[in-house]
């Protein structure tokens, strides 16, 4: 196989939950395009905002799933707060964890004293997600704070998928801390670029490749981390999104699932697609066929391309015939 979008990478960064996986099956394609990219030699890292579970829960939750996976495969946001940490801080400094017990563990690897108290005199706070997290939790947390502790968010995720629906994600709590502070955070976690960049320099990258399914984490971590990007949509943002994502969120191709590595960049890359038009007519994004056998996501590249390099934001999509309306009913646009 040649010609592919694994052309001239050297490590592709996967998101996980809604690119990889959903919940507790594989997303379609997700195992032949794995398998694929070890077979030709590229080095793999999962990046994950997660920082509820340990890198080892993660490589078990994948062999579950038929993917083999390695612990150094792996890079989680509580690896990357407890690495921003360890930057600022002298070794030995206390720190108050709000958080999973698989935080906890990584602040204790890098030479650090976790501590779940204001009266430890903690001189940093770190806040992760864990659903045991209590009020005393966060109320310890805002003393710190207010008394001028360093605060880290290992990530800023408003919501948590699950297979329920969307619940609370480190981001809402983050918010309360904001709010009881008045202060913000460093964060660790997609989209900022520290969980991105370590992930690149663990795996040795020079030319790296991110994937993912969310605009505003990893696809805009990709942007702030300058490597091109490959949205999937398989997890959570839609073609609309997409369509009205702003500069700072927009991937550079853009594919139905994982498999999308395995064709050629022309195919997936965001710009003008053979088989279909797109052109702007008095603010409306208007589609036609133009050939037989033209896919729905090719279209939705077809319409990106012509509205981020005229407009930004929502927009009205029309179709000039019947297979742009069907098109534009796949992608959930009519």
């Amino acid at each position: 196989m040649s010609g592919t979008l694994l052309d001239g990478h050297d490590v592709v960064l996967f998101d996980l939950d809604g690119t990889v996986f959903r919940g507790g099956e594989l997303v379609p394609g997700a195992l032949e395009a794995v398998r694929e990219v070890h077979r030709r030699g590229v080095q793999v890292r999962y990046v994950t905002n997660n920082a509820s579970k340990p890198d080892q829960a993660v490589v078990d939750h994948l062999a579950g799933l038929g993917l083999t996976a390695k612990r150094a495969e792996v890079s989680t946001s509580a690896q990357a707060g407890a690495a921003v940490l360890a930057e600022k801080l002298p070794a030995g400094s206390r720190v108050l964890v709000v958080g999973s017990a698989a935080l906890l563990s990584e602040v204790d690897r890098v030479g650090l004293v976790p501590v779940s108290d204001f009266a430890d005199d903690p001189v940093a706070v770190v806040q992760g997600l864990s659903t045991d997290i209590a009020y005393r939790d966060l109320a310890e947390a805002c003393l710190a704070i207010r008394a001028g502790a360093l605060w880290v968010a290992c990530n800023g995720d408003r919501t948590l998928p699950t297979e329920r629906g969307l619940v609370p994600g480190n981001g809402s709590l983050v918010e309360l801390l904001r709010a009881a502070t008045d202060q913000e955070p460093l964060v660790a976690g997609k989209p900022e670029r520290p969980l991105l960049d370590r992930a690149v320099d663990s795996a040795g990258g020079r030319s790296p490749l991110m994937v993912g399914d969310r605009l505003d984490t990893d696809i805009a971590g990709a942007v702030n981390a300058g490597m091109p990007s490959l949205m999937v949509l398989t997890g959570v943002n839609t073609p609309a999104d997409l369509l009205a994502a702003d500069p700072a969120m927009r991937p550079d191709h853009v594919a139905a699932d994982l498999r999308g590595l395995l064709q050629d960049p022309a195919e997936v890359a965001v710009a003008a697609q053979t088989g279909w038009q797109a052109r702007v007519e008095d603010g409306v994004l208007e589609l036609t066929r133009s050939e037989d056998g033209a896919d729905a996501v090719a279209a939705l590249r077809a319409l990106c391309a012509v509205w981020w390099a005229t407009s930004s934001g929502p927009v009205e999509v029309r179709a000039a015939d019947e297979p742009a309306r069907a098109a534009l009913r796949e992608l959930g646009l009519a």
